[in-house]
């Protein structure tokens, strides 16, 4: 079946050049009986695999074929009739067709990963790259954008969506078409989730196998507990993702002012745009203020919308998991009364984010509110600046959105969006920073060291040294990083004041995206260095330094151990 791989992938490089160039109209006809190939190839090859014995695709693979081959027949009809009545066009549920048919023929080719040539931190990092590249190419397409963009700011744009950052060097409501607007959509989902969830989990649902070195490595990405949970791990992840995110779409699309955006569709765009922005933790907004412009900067049903959003998609998969869980454990106790013990379902890990979390965005919310109130909260109601400043704490947590003019802020209260901003999300989230449980743990191995104790405990648990020791090697990476990057900056920018460009710099390795507004005025060397900021914010030094490193297998000795004078 490599015949359907190949016309697949032609397929979507027909739709690539369909979608980002202006053609004539025979270029457009051609374009057509491409389509209707594939469409027909499509069919043939899915009637291919139910009719044969061997590789018979499961039972729960038959209803998603006969929907899409509903759809084939159904589209080959319309572009036939459209080429008869010599107007080509493509029809919009034809991207749809085109992309699933892509889908299920990348699932059933089979790509082996070889551990011996490629780790999860590797294939991690290749993976990003790759979405990187494909994206800038993308963004040059010229319907892209309305009057064309330099490389550099193509790769910057797409690195800040896929790294999930929101720092951007150019409006993005402005220069970017709708369908750039659209592939900023699909890669700051892919970047948010990860390219390979996507590919692994589609791979699996229409072959309905795996090698058992692909399910290694899957579980090494996706954190599962068992070789045998990745793929419904995998599962769960893009379902809770598409409820979260279809839910937020919901709720922004009925808090739209009708006279701002008069058209239904254009409504609906916009709020799958910042729904699935505010979840993936990405900050990016068709507006040009974001959502501090006119219109919407009182609008706090849509602020408390992505806010929660953003909360979510920042706590990580796994507590999601774990929350609902208890919930459910908790509702069947307490309202049902059918369950009579109280299992452990919180564990060490979800305990730590969860309340590290809730510290940080009270804290954050009472700080802004007091710093700001007689300044960028002053024209605000009673419950406007207690909204505003909650918002305010939430988006450095790797989000980016701000509702207030960034460049009026008072100092200490950018003083405490730099440190929120490096702190960043949780651990399996889709957001960046040093991660609050690392924080957490640092903070309670000084405590631990002050009280004179040996380990360090806490919800009658000790944290094992192992995670201490990647607690710090992560603080002192972020600190290389951070400063590595303000002193390339300070050299290759050297007309712009410190504090900007630092915060900039914490802003893209938190992949946080907030700015003062000195992002679109950096040079081409600047960009590159908040690129590759932004990039390794996203992905962590550590795990960069794990590709490159080699490990250690022989530990079967131990050397004399001696103390070393600290202070």
């Amino acid at each position: 079946m490599r015949y359907a791989f190949w016309l697949g992938v032609i397929s979507m490089f027909t739709l690539i050049y369909d979608i980002g160039f202006e053609k004539s109209l025979l270029h457009q006809k051609f374009v057509i009986w491409v389509y209707l190939l594939a469409l027909a190839g499509g069919i043939f090859f899915i009637f291919a695999r139910h009719s044969r014995r061997k590789d018979k695709p499961r039972r729960t693979v038959w209803i998603t074929d006969v929907l899409l081959t509903t759809l084939c027949v159904v589209l080959i009809g319309v572009l036939i009739s459209s080429l008869n009545k010599g107007i080509p066009t493509r029809h919009p549920w034809l991207t749809l067709a085109i992309i699933i048919l892509f889908f299920r023929e990348l699932g059933n080719y089979r790509f082996e990963i070889k551990k011996q040539y490629l780790d999860p931190a590797q294939l991690f990092i290749i993976s990003f790259l790759a979405i990187i590249l494909i994206g800038t190419g993308l963004l040059l397409l010229p319907r892209s954008t309305h009057h064309g963009i330099s490389f550099i700011d193509a790769l910057f744009t797409a690195t800040s969506a896929v790294c999930v950052t929101g720092l951007a060097v150019v409006d993005t409501g402005k220069i970017f078409t709708l369908s750039g607007q659209t592939i900023l959509i699909f890669l700051m989902q892919a970047g948010g989730l990860g390219i390979m969830t996507f590919t692994s989990y589609f791979g699996f649902f229409f072959k309905g196998s795996a090698s058992y070195q692909n399910r290694l490595m899957i579980r090494d990405m996706t954190n599962a507990d068992r070789i045998a949970d990745v793929f419904s791990t995998l599962k769960k992840i893009l379902l809770v993702t598409f409820l979260i995110e279809i839910t937020g779409v919901f709720i922004i699309y009925l808090s739209l002012d009708q006279g701002l955006i008069p058209a239904a569709g254009d409504r609906l765009f916009f709020s799958v745009f910042h729904a699935v922005s505010a979840f993936c933790n990405a900050g990016f907004s068709t507006l040009t203020n974001n959502l501090f412009e006119t219109g919407y900067q009182f609008n706090y049903v849509l602020h408390l919308t992505v806010a929660f959003l953003i909360i979510i998609g920042g706590i990580g998969f796994p507590i999601v998991f774990t929350t609902l869980t208890y919930i459910k454990h908790s509702f069947l106790q307490v309202v049902l009364k059918k369950e009579k013990h109280n299992p452990w379902l919180l564990g060490i890990n979800s305990r730590i984010v969860l309340s590290t979390t809730a510290l940080l965005l009270i804290i954050g919310t009472v700080l802004i509110y007091i710093l700001e109130y007689n300044n960028t909260l002053s024209q605000l109601s009673g419950i406007g600046k207690v909204i505003t400043a909650f918002f305010g704490a939430t988006t450095p947590r790797t989000a980016g959105f701000n509702s207030v003019d960034m460049t009026a802020l008072h100092y200490a209260t950018v003083m405490v969006i730099f440190i929120l901003m490096w702190i960043g999300a949780s651990p399996g989230s889709t957001g960046g920073g040093i991660k609050t449980s690392t924080f957490t743990i640092a903070i309670l191995n000084f405590l631990s060291l002050a009280r004179g104790k040996d380990r360090v405990e806490i919800f009658k648990r000790e944290i094992s040294p192992i995670t201490t020791r990647r607690a710090f090697a992560a603080i002192s990476l972020s600190f290389i990083v951070i400063g590595s990057a303000v002193f390339l900056l300070a050299i290759f920018e050297p007309g712009k004041d410190l504090m900007p460009l630092a915060f900039e710099t914490v802003s893209a390795f938190g992949t946080v995206g907030l700015s003062l507004g000195v992002t679109s005025s950096l040079s081409d060397a600047g960009k590159i260095v908040i690129i590759l900021t932004m990039f390794i914010g996203r992905v962590s030094m550590l795990t960069i330094l794990i590709s490159f490193m080699r490990r250690v297998i022989n530990l079967k000795y131990k050397y004399p151990s001696e103390d070393v004078l600290i202070n």
